[in-house]
């Protein structure tokens, strides 16, 4: 009986179908980016708002004033008071009655001068000029409900986390397909709830049901294309994270053309609902399919993918088999247990989480230093593309350990630069920052690439899931880290940036490097790797693996 593995190659292993079903699933990439950047548009701060004084919305009604006019009858006695006093979290602690006249509604306090009257903090009386703009004017998170915004993101973070869990065990057991389909239907749905929560308490939660099943639809895509494909899988691996990209680039001419949050959320939730069209285009992953023991449908497959390709496959295959190592089931113990495999395991976790907290820092990052939010986004995003290049270039020539570690020293570098460089000189500012965007692009996409090549195949998938649920936890701290720290000093966030991103470049040092070693079978494999202070590994014979992702 051939092994999966003879079939594939028989049948082609990046023939005109895989390109087909790559394409198509890759897709899901722009949708999830999306999602996943989407809060710098969704919590713009908005241009202009302020306390209300009780009263004034009838003052106003009666007088027929303009919001600017109320607005200069409520701030104006503020700034005579204090000219750093801008009216959004403080009111003066008085109530406009029918007492109050239209000319000069604080006629009635003149005994006392402006700068006596005493002042109350904003609750939950705000006006804003674009009162839909954002979520911040939609639901009142300026001032001190201001962390909500952050919380809001680590919630969509959270339901990442969670979409890794929950729906990449389902996709174990019932199957790529259905979830992936079941994933999209769930992002549409959530997402259009989310536009139109009554309240913040139900938008948070199908923010968090939206990022769960946003995860499904990028994870279960890219494990169906990585599982149908043979020896090219490094490479489609690293080009399906342009399409990620791709997203990233696309979204501030969404936000840029559509004034409303609720319709920027509709425009990256809403196009989920096409990829359920998919459900005739795409087939279920043969190698699943085996690992449950349904070599039938799976050999049927196969046959179309042949065909497809151009190839033939012989009428004497009845049945394909594959190796007990890929329906085991592993275990945290299995990836620490033995030095090489614990160091290996400790330091991916601290570079999924540092790359991600970086990465997701530096793009909401944008949203609270000013100048041109669409033109700058769209630029920061764009650098990404020569990232996927960058890499494919270097890797088999250099090596991997030397580009993950330098992408990181120079993300350090950049980041802490640029942290102390003055305002005057904005066009360095802005290059630096840029670069740190490409290095920290590229770690975060080594990453994926050197996590497969140091785990056995008993061991990879499992060991890649659980290394990865750490690129979720960066991503519920960075909205914290980032507003929080910034209110104290903005470029206060950088500098603890440039330190993870250091320690991360010195301890990818400590990784064996696998350049022109074939991906390890067994534990004993993984400690047999070449050390970082050793030579040269010796180079055991190639064999194709394709159960990585």
């Amino acid at each position: 009986m051939p092994s999966f593995d003879e079939v594939l190659k028989e049948a082609g292993e990046f023939g005109r179908f895989q390109k087909r079903v790559f394409f198509l699933l890759s897709q899901t990439g722009i949708t999830f980016s999306s999602l996943f950047a989407s809060v710098v548009f969704l919590g713009r701060a908005p241009d202009n708002f302020w306390c209300r004084i009780p009263g004034a919305a009838e003052l106003s009604d009666r007088c027929g004033w303009t919001l600017e006019e109320e607005r200069n009858f409520t701030i104006l006695p503020l700034q005579l008071r204090n000219e750093s006093v801008s009216g959004e979290c403080e009111r003066l602690n008085v109530t406009w009655d029918i007492s109050a006249t239209c000319a000069s509604p604080l006629a009635r306090y003149g005994n006392h001068s402006t700068g006596n009257l005493p002042l109350a903090p904003c609750h939950n009386n705000w006006v804003y000029e674009q009162p839909h703009s954002s979520i911040v004017s939609e639901y009142d998170l300026v001032c001190g409900n201001a962390w909500m915004l952050d919380f809001s993101q680590a919630i969509l973070n959270l339901g990442f986390l969670a979409g890794a869990f929950i729906l990449g065990y389902a996709a174990d057991r019932y199957g790529r397909i259905p979830i992936y389909l079941l994933s999209c239907l769930g992002v549409g749905i959530c997402g259009i709830i989310v536009a139109f929560s009554p309240n913040f308490t139900v938008f948070l939660i199908f923010r968090f049901l939206q990022g769960m099943f946003g995860k499904g639809t990028w994870m279960t895509g890219y494990v169906i294309v990585t599982e149908i494909v043979g020896s090219d899988q490094r490479i489609v691996g690293i080009v399906i994270q342009i399409f990620f990209t791709l997203g990233i680039i696309i979204l501030p001419g969404i936000a840029y053309l559509i004034p409303t949050w609720q319709g920027i959320q509709l425009a990256i939730s809403l196009p989920n609902f096409l990829f359920l069209l998919y459900y005739w285009v795409v087939p279920e992953s043969p190698r699943w399919l085996l690992t449950r023991k349904k070599g039938e449908k799976a050999l049927k497959i196969m046959r179309n993918i042949a065909k497809h390709n151009g190839k033939f496959l012989s009428p004497h295959y009845s049945e394909i088999t594959i190796s007990n190592e890929e329906v085991s089931n592993p275990s945290f113990l299995d990836l620490v247990r033995t030095p090489q495999m614990r160091r290996n395991t400790l330091i991916l976790m601290y570079a999924w989480f540092t790359s991600a907290l970086i990465y997701q820092g530096l793009v909401m990052r944008l949203g609270i230093i000013g100048g041109n939010l669409y033109l700058d986004f769209f630029i920061s995003g764009a650098v990404e593309l020569p990232a996927a290049f960058l890499i494919i270039v270097t890797i088999d020539r250099v090596g991997r350990r030397l580009p993950f570690a330098t992408s990181n020293i120079l993300a350090s570098i950049a980041c802490l630069i640029t942290a102390f460089l003055p305002e005057d000189i904005p066009w360095l500012k802005t290059t630096l920052a840029t670069l740190g965007r490409l290095s920290i692009t590229i770690a975060f996409e080594v990453v994926y690439l050197v996590n497969s090549e140091l785990y056995p195949t008993t061991l990879r998938n499992f060991g890649v899931s659980l290394c990865s649920s750490l690129c979720d936890l960066g991503g519920i701290i960075a909205p914290f880290l980032l507003f929080r720290l910034a209110a104290v000093w903005l470029e206060l966030p950088l500098i603890i940036f440039s330190i993870l991103a250091a320690v991360c470049g010195l301890l990818v040092l400590l990784l064996p490097e696998t350049k022109g070693i074939s991906l390890p079978e067994t534990v004993e494999d993984v400690e047999q790797l070449p050390s970082h202070f050793g030579k040269c590994g010796k180079k055991r014979k190639q064999r194709d693996t394709n159960s990585y992702i």
